[in-house]
């Protein structure tokens, strides 16, 4: 890229992008528009030089001269998590790169009247598209009695290789299940999400695929909340002395509470039992021992949102784009299984 040029005394302008980053103005105005054909080289370069100059679309301008919204709504669970809230940092900052402001909703999770609610109030809004993240079979239900004249783009299961392939829950999972069998695990248990969640759907349907293609069974399964608590709570109820020597936990708060439940227990970590969590939060390496997990760009996955919502705004049609991919993240807890 081209050296940063002496401080503007003025708001940066499109032009300035295109100077910094070393393309032409009409690549940066395809990267604002949301055009997922752009080198991914060049890509990057525009989102650094947008980052440095600050450079912020004129969303009055660009609505006064198009006749159409420069909003997107979002509606958001659970934005204390990591996962959650990263998602809509990504989604945030790829929105404000393209000129749009983006509007959240918040629900309760478990208030069907309050997600029906937010829902109409979304599809009321004005907004020029619509997001919706970490949904539930609640919010599916709301979605499909509700009519959106603006594009709509809904998050979890969405978002995969293929609409006709697995999710990154399932791809996600399935690698945790074969580096445990690759390490000499048969006999599995599973601490899984709560009920209705399509992301806790995704990773039993991971888990399972993942188990028969190697001719195994699950042995039980206790479902948590997400939480370290509710982790806690189903390591100390599973029946370890049952030969189970592997726990896939459906995220790694809830792994977390095992691992203190097996501790207390008197198990060691990954010599009696091993542990693998999901989401690779910052603090997943410090666990004792750090927890091999499945590592999710939650950032790029808020980013990927809005940049396919942004093409069915800006140019009526989805287009093929960049594939969200799961890395599975190796560290102590898992090893191979007691002889």
């Amino acid at each position: 890229m081209s050296e940063v040029p002496d401080k503007l005394q003025r708001p940066a302008t499109l032009y300035d992008v295109a100077a910094l980053a070393e393309v032409s103005h009409m690549t940066v105005s395809r990267f604002v528009q949301g055009a997922s054909t752009i080198h991914p080289e060049r890509r990057a370069r525009i989102e650094r030089a947008i980052a440095e100059l600050g450079y912020r679309p004129n969303l009055t301008a660009r609505s006064l001269a198009t006749n159409r919204s420069h909003r997107m709504g979002a509606l958001v669970y659970e934005m204390a998590e990591l996962g959650p809230m990263r998602i809509l940092d990504g989604a945030t900052q790829r929105a404000r790169e393209a000129g749009y402001l983006l509007d959240i909703v918040s629900p309760d999770p478990s208030d069907e009247l309050a997600i029906q609610d937010a829902v109409t109030l979304l599809s009321q809004s004005g907004v020029a598209g619509v997001l919706v993240f970490a949904p539930t079979d609640s919010v599916l239900q709301a979605l499909a009695e509700v009519t959106f004249a603006v594009p709509l783009i809904v998050e979890s299961e969405a978002i995969g290789p293929s609409p006709a392939g697995p999710t990154f829950n399932q791809i996600g999972v399935t690698l945790a299940v074969d580096h445990l069998i690759d390490l000499g695990h048969r006999v599995f248990f599973h601490v899984s999400g709560p009920a209705g969640w399509l992301a806790t759907r995704g990773r039993a349907l991971g888990l399972a695929a993942g188990l028969a293609d190697r001719g195994l069974e699950l042995r039980g399964s206790i479902a948590g909340d997400w939480s370290a608590d509710s982790g806690y709570r189903a390591g100390l109820g599973m029946p370890i002395d049952a030969d189970v020597t592997a726990v896939v936990a459906d995220n790694d708060q809830m792994a977390l509470g095992v691992l203190a439940a097996f501790a207390e227990r008197g198990l060691r970590v990954p010599e009696d039992v091993s542990v693998v969590g999901f989401d690779d939060i910052p603090e997943a390496r410090y666990f004792r021992p750090g927890l091999t997990t499945v590592h999710l760009d939650f950032r790029r996955q808020g980013r990927l949102m809005v940049e396919r919502l942004l093409e069915q705004v800006e140019d009526g049609a989805a287009h093929p784009g960049e594939e969200l991919r799961p890395q599975l993240v190796v560290r102590g807890s898992t090893g191979a299984p007691r002889v």
